[in-house]
């Protein structure tokens, strides 16, 4: 879809939210025009009716060959700095600045390359919180590409479990942690939410990550507060800034108090501390 610039963001996350689930969402903005183009990636086909309606404008959809689009479309991404981190793949690792910790994402079919407003916000949290004390144990709940695992590893040197739902996930995982040298400090197990045997014997957790969707983390915050260690803190995010409240009101019900927000965009990230 081809909309205003100003309304790329808001179309993007229309395309986030309505099912099926896309693999990516990209946009693509010329810096010298006034439009951009908005584009999703699916492995099953959308409803372009469905979409229409939701956006308020005609959504195209069209099959693909069969290729690895998400690879293809990533490989030309520009490295990401958030925080005190920079992002970026193997194309760009000598353009690496000084004063950073470099993270060596490569691009495949997982989320979270730093591009997304809402891992770039968890990895700003990361920072911050590293200022305030080291987390000796730590869960991410939704791995992805294991970014924020690896974040995580790099700052505090401790166990890290990765988990995701899905299996291709957590091989991305195991593999960028291997090209960051973070692969000893980092556990990945494919699990729903925190339904598994290694989750539950790591317990309890000083820090929780969970970069999903409003969705999932309302109905995973009974297992995400359990597994927190008292006074331990958690890291919410990939939720929309008018989902926040609906959001917190699920935690706070679990006893967690809310201690600051990041946002950017129409996206928030979450930081609450367990009493």
């Amino acid at each position: 879809m081809t909309v205003p610039k100003q309304v790329a963001a808001d179309i993007a996350a229309a395309f986030e939210l309505a099912p099926p689930r896309p693999q990516s969402v990209l946009i693509s903005e010329n810096p010298f025009e006034e439009d951009a183009t908005v584009e999703a990636l699916y492995d099953t086909p959308p409803s372009g009716e469905l979409l229409s309606r939701v956006c308020g404008r005609e959504v195209h959809c069209e099959a693909l060959p069969d290729q690895d689009w998400i690879k293809l479309s990533l490989e030309g991404l520009p490295p990401v700095r958030a925080g005190r981190f920079f992002l970026h793949g193997a194309h760009d690792a000598g353009v690496v600045p000084p004063g950073v910790i470099p993270l060596r994402i490569e691009a495949g079919m997982a989320f979270g390359t730093g591009h997304h407003e809402s891992t770039a916000l968890c990895l700003e949290a990361l920072c911050r919180l590293a200022k305030a004390r080291a987390f000796a144990r730590v869960l991410d709940v939704g791995c992805g590409t294991g970014v924020l695992a690896i974040a995580a590893a790099k700052l505090w040197h401790g166990t890290v479990i990765a988990s995701d739902i899905d299996v291709i996930a957590t091989g991305v995982t195991r593999a960028n942690a291997r090209a960051n040298g973070a692969a000893p400090e980092i556990h990945t197990v494919c699990a729903d939410g925190l339904d598994h045997r290694a989750i539950r014997a790591s317990a309890p957790y000083d820090l929780i990550c969970a970069n999903i969707l409003a969705k999932p983390l309302t109905r995973l915050s009974p297992a995400i507060a359990k597994a927190a260690r008292s006074g331990g803190t958690v890291l919410l995010s990939g939720l929309l800034r008018n989902q926040e409240n609906l959001v917190l009101s699920f935690y706070r019900a679990q006893k967690l108090v809310f201690y600051g927000a990041l946002r950017s965009g129409p996206w928030s990230a979450l930081v609450l501390k367990k009493a």
